[in-house]
């Protein structure tokens, strides 16, 4: 009985993976020759609201899934150590990468990709697009994307292979392994290798605060900040 209600909880993780996973790629393929620019955060939101929706049906909540409470000051200060003990992990994979590919001659992870500034580059000294990108950053990618790579994925990726050796390695390998390819559409092999290199980061980081996700949020949404700052106000970064 116990080896069948695992068999049956596998498979229904399997499914709502699949189909979460299916109707985000499908959704941004149909968006994408209307609104290249926004399709992504477009369609990832709209996955996000069914997923909710769904988890609701089923009484479940984000809470399972690394939106976990934060009672008393006591869980609210550990926020500090560990958005900077993420901030550290992020910034060691990015420089893994750069420095791996510099050793290894890698010549595509030193050019920016065309769609990098195609997506981006008219924020330079404009303020109102400044700001619009600035909050699809936090609800988008800050938010919707940890809870959607991270909180959803990895989680279900360890329930589907339950009772499998290194089950939370592999999921965590496999999520930052689709945000990286999630990203490609418009930074190419680079975005690839280096966002990869940031969902595993991040993964490890996820699992090491026992699934709490406002560390990675936090660090997720200061990066972008940082970078649509740095656009806007020309800085050479």
């Amino acid at each position: 009985m116990m080896h069948s209600t695992q068999k049956s909880g596998r498979l229904i993780a399997l499914v709502e993976l699949a189909g979460f996973v299916g109707f985000a790629l499908l959704s941004k393929k149909l968006v994408d020759p209307y609104l290249w620019k926004y399709a992504g955060p477009v369609t990832l939101i709209t996955t996000l609201i069914l997923l909710t929706i769904y988890m609701r049906i089923r009484g479940e909540s984000w809470a399972g899934m690394g939106l976990v409470p934060l009672p008393g000051l006591r869980a609210k200060l550990m926020l500090i150590p560990q958005t900077l003990l993420t901030f550290v992990a992020f910034a060691a994979a990015v420089a893994t990468v750069l420095f791996g590919a510099e050793a290894l001659g890698l010549a595509f992870m030193s050019e920016v990709p065309d769609g990098v500034e195609e997506r981006w580059g008219d924020i330079k000294g404009n303020l109102p697009l400044f700001l619009l990108w600035l909050g699809i950053g936090w609800v988008s990618a800050a938010f919707g994307e940890e809870m959607f790579f991270r909180g959803f994925i990895i989680t279900r990726l360890e329930s589907t292979f339950g009772g499998v050796k290194f089950a939370s390695v592999i999921a965590v390998i496999l999520a930052a392994a689709f945000f990286g390819y999630v990203h490609m559409y418009y930074q190419g092999m680079r975005g690839f290798v280096t966002t990869g290199a940031i969902g595993l980061a991040f993964g490890v980081m996820f699992l090491l605060f026992k699934r709490n996700l406002y560390p990675v949020i936090l660090v997720h949404g200061i990066v972008d900040s940082i970078g649509f700052t740095a656009r806007y106000m020309d800085w050479d970064v």
